[in-house]
C-alpha cells in the first residue's frame, strides 16, 4: 500500500513538472503560431488575467493592478497547467490506457473542459459558438502542443527515474 501510494506521488509529481513544461511550450508556440490563425492583439483581457482579478478581489477586495495583470495571468495559466498536468499524471498512473495517441486527446479534453466550458460558465470569455472559427483552431492547436509535450516529459522523466 505504502509503495503504491509512493508510485501515485511519483506520477503526480511527474504530471505536474510535465504540466508545467508543457504550459512553457503552449505560450511559446502561441508566440509563433499567433500571426497564423490571425490572433493578433485584443484590448481585452485574456481568461487568464480575468482570473486571476477574480482571485485577487476574493483574496484582498481589489484586482490586480496593472503592473502585475500580465505576471498573474501567467501565474494562473502556469498554476491550471500544473494542475491539469498532476491529474493527468494520476490519470495515466491509474489508466495506462489514458496516454494512448500521445497526450493528443488529453490535450484537447482540456481545450473543451477549460476554454468552452469552465472560460464562459465563469464569465471570463466568450461562449464557443461566439468564438470565430480560427480561435477554436488556435485553441486546438495549442492545447494538442500541451499535451504532447506533457506526454512527451511524462514518459521522459519516468524512463530517467
Amino acid at each position: 500500500m505504502a509503495d503504491e501510494r509512493r508510485s501515485l506521488g511519483l506520477a503526480i509529481g511527474v504530471g505536474v513538472i510535465g504540466g508545467l513544461l508543457a504550459s512553457l511550450a503552449m505560450n511559446q508556440f502561441q508566440a509563433v503560431a499567433a500571426g497564423a490563425f490571425g490572433q493578433k492583439g485584443s484590448n481585452d483581457d485574456p481568461a487568464t488575467v480575468k482570473a486571476a482579478d477574480v482571485l485577487a478581489k476574493v483574496t484582498t477586495g481589489e484586482p490586480v493592478t496593472q503592473k502585475y495583470r500580465e505576471t498573474a495571468g501567467s501565474m494562473v495559466h502556469y498554476a491550471t497547467g500544473a494542475a491539469l498536468g498532476g491529474l493527468y499524471g494520476a490519470l495515466t498512473h491509474k489508466r495506462p490506457q489514458a496516454a494512448l495517441g500521445l497526450g493528443l486527446p488529453f490535450g484537447l479534453a482540456t481545450m473543451l473542459v477549460v476554454d468552452d466550458l469552465a472560460v464562459p460558465a465563469f464569465g471570463l470569455g466568450a461562449a464557443p459558438q461566439d468564438t470565430p472559427p480560427a480561435t477554436h483552431g488556435y485553441s486546438a492547436a495549442s492545447h494538442a502542443v500541451f499535451g504532447v509535450v506533457l506526454e512527451g516529459v511524462r514518459r521522459l522523466v519516468l524512463r530517467l527515474a
